[in-house]
């Protein structure tokens, strides 16, 4: 099976503002945009915690947990 084509992120933004507002649920968003639920949820988390450039795809910025492991290793760098 295919990978489905990836969303700009300005129609993420678009689905993601329609579900702060109110105008629609996080289920009907996701049945909108042709995606699951959680995928509308983990965007609805990105837009929450960096805003619109949370949505782009390569936005630069490493997560939260990516900077916890980047932290991390170079730790063990040091140790040696």
């Amino acid at each position: 099976m295919s990978r489905p084509p990836a969303i700009p992120a300005q129609d993420k933004v678009r689905v993601i503002l329609s579900v702060l507002a109110g105008e629609v649920t996080v289920a009907e968003a996701a049945r909108r945009a042709k995606v699951s639920e959680t995928t509308v949820g983990n965007w609805k988390r990105l837009f929450v915690e960096s805003g619109a450039a949370g949505l782009s795809a390569g936005s630069g910025k490493p997560s939260s947990r990516e900077q916890v492991l980047a932290d991390e290793v170079a730790a063990d760098h040091r140790a040696w």
